[in-house]
């Protein structure tokens, strides 16, 4: 009994020293690269690329002072792992920008690491949490992208819809399932920001300083924005939602509204190409009918260029031929499939 027991305790430590080895390789890779993307990178970013190498260092002495206490061997620093030297060799010759995409997914699928991780030091876990927003904001350039920041933590997706009246019902129950669900994933957002800014003001004060020091400012000044911020909870909520997530926590969109925008927008699309055949038929109609959508879909193109200050016949016929490119091949893949089934 007492040689199993030992066996036991021998097998649990065994399996902690592995796991500590596998912990400090994973920090001193991490380490090595974020040191060389602040060698591509100047400034600001540059700074940040080194607090965090700095940072992933601290977790890999941990790991190493682990080893030690166990009486185990510290493996000795030696080359980073393949993806790693991938990764700094590609930032290298192109930009940081081409792997920072890739960095952040990954740092965001260890985000949890040392949540329930018993041999890390405190502060490991809320680190490594940071670490992914802070390359969020880094890949966003310091500007919010609301639709970027949800699709990291949630995949959803809508199918197409067609038919007249069908078609014009589905899309408006669709886009009000939609906006919802959306509205919904935005207020869970800013139910989440407020629980962590109640539980870890730290976090989130720190969460400000590195979102004011991406947009450009400088350490000292982005510290006193956001200690004016956190002074006040409720104006701290509204700046992160804004800041970190780019919502206004007042204007979610309305799930109505937007199904009904698109129950019209649909079923005027679908008459305009309807109409030539209440008065006719024929080939008369089917040229009508075309002739009406081109231009239809001329229309819409000229008032988004003229609305956005670009050139509306570009604009315009740029609409029109990819429009007729979609049906071109839309009425051909039909063809293809019809020919097939008969």
């Amino acid at each position: 009994m007492f040689n199993h027991a030992v066996q036991q305790v021998t097998k649990l430590q065994d399996d902690s020293v592995k796991r500590w080895r596998e912990l400090l390789a994973s920090e001193r890779d991490a380490a090595a690269l974020y040191s060389r993307l602040a060698e591509a990178e100047t400034g600001e970013r540059q700074e940040i690329f080194r607090e965090l190498a700095t940072i992933e260092r601290g977790h890999a002495a941990h790991w190493e002072s682990q080893l030690r206490e166990a009486g185990a061997e510290v493996p000795a620093p030696g080359r980073p792992g393949m993806r790693t030297r991938l990764l700094g060799a590609a930032a290298d010759r192109l930009s940081v920008g081409t792997v920072l995409p890739l960095i952040e997914r990954a740092e965001r699928a260890d985000a949890g690491l040392y949540d329930h991780e018993p041999d890390a030091a405190p502060g490991m876990a809320a680190d490594e949490r940071a670490h992914a927003r802070a390359l969020g904001h880094l890949m966003d350039g310091g500007k919010p992208d609301p639709a970027a920041q949800i699709r990291r933590r949630e995949r959803w997706h809508r199918g197409d819809r067609s038919g007249l009246l069908a078609g014009s019902f589905s899309m408006a129950a669709g886009e009000y399932i939609s906006m919802s669900s959306q509205r919904e994933m935005y207020e869970r957002e800013i139910s989440l920001e407020r629980a962590e800014l109640e539980e870890k003001p730290d976090e989130e004060h720190a969460e400000l300083v590195l979102i004011y020091r991406a947009k450009g400012l400088s350490r000292t000044e982005a510290e006193r924005l956001a200690d004016q911020i956190m002074a006040d909870r409720s104006v701290a909520l509204d700046t992160l939602a804004r800041e970190e997530l780019g919502l206004d926590p007042g204007e979610l969109g309305s799930p109505w509204f937007a199904a009904v925008s698109s129950l019209l927008a649909f079923a005027l699309g679908a008459l305009v190409v309807i109409v030539p055949y209440l008065a006719g038929s024929g080939v008369a109609a089917a040229v009508t009918a075309i002739g009406l959508a081109l231009a239809a879909m001329f229309g819409v193109g000229a008032t988004i260029g003229a609305l956005n200050g670009r050139s509306a016949i570009r604009m315009g016929l740029r609409q029109m031929l990819t429009g007729a490119l979609a049906a071109a091949v839309t009425y051909g893949v039909g063809h293809l499939i019809g020919a097939h089934v008969s």
